[in-house]
């Protein structure tokens, strides 16, 4: 694998680009503030723009990695930030497989958008995207996607991108809180 860390993806609706701290407000108000978009992320809705503000503080820091791969969902057209996509190294080891998975680090799609575009496919195109982006221009071997078993709409937006269901786990939120989910795989 070749790292090229957070650069520019655009597809025929989107543009995938590096956050700024510009992007606060639109994304404490679009999802981030939202517990109907949080309920099924790690994290709690922030109480506050500034703390969505301090969260891309940081995400800013670590475009310096080639690893690093977090991108502004936008919409080609108006600009409008309308969520985030992401390839991380797995958090959490799992030893569930039903089929032979290479080593860890296991690097795992996760994304997040603003609740008025869901249901418009920009999941579906953002993520098949970064999968192809991960594929051609990366060179990983698989990607690894896993979405709360209370989240079905989220594993039909991997299914669509080519992912296929291996098993069951349970992941945490940042409380700890243990959340039963579903596990999926895509191999190049």
């Amino acid at each position: 694998m070749i790292h090229l860390g957070t650069i520019d993806i655009t597809t025929s609706r989107l543009l995938l680009r590096r956050f700024t701290l510009d992007d606060a407000q639109p994304m404490f108000e679009a999802w981030a503030s939202d517990p109907a978009v949080t309920r099924f992320m790690r994290w709690d809705p922030h109480p506050d723009w500034t703390a969505t503000a301090e969260l891309l503080y940081e995400w800013g820091k670590s475009y310096a990695r080639p690893d690093w791969y977090n991108w502004a969902v936008c919409l080609r057209e108006s600009g409008a930030l309308i969520g985030n996509i992401s390839i991380l190294a797995g958090r959490e080891p799992d030893d569930g497989w039903r089929r032979p998975v290479p080593p860890p680090p296991h690097w795992e799609p996760g994304y997040c958008y603003g609740r008025a575009y869901w249901g418009h496919g920009y999941a579906t195109e953002a993520l098949c995207a970064v999968r192809d982006f991960w594929f051609d221009q990366v060179g990983g071997d698989f990607l690894i996607c896993c979405h709360a078993v209370q989240n079905p709409a989220s594993g039909r937006v991997m299914q669509k991108a080519g992912f296929a269901y291996d098993h069951e786990a349970v992941y945490h939120r940042f409380s700890g809180a243990e959340v039963p989910c579903k596990v999926y795989f895509l191999a190049r």
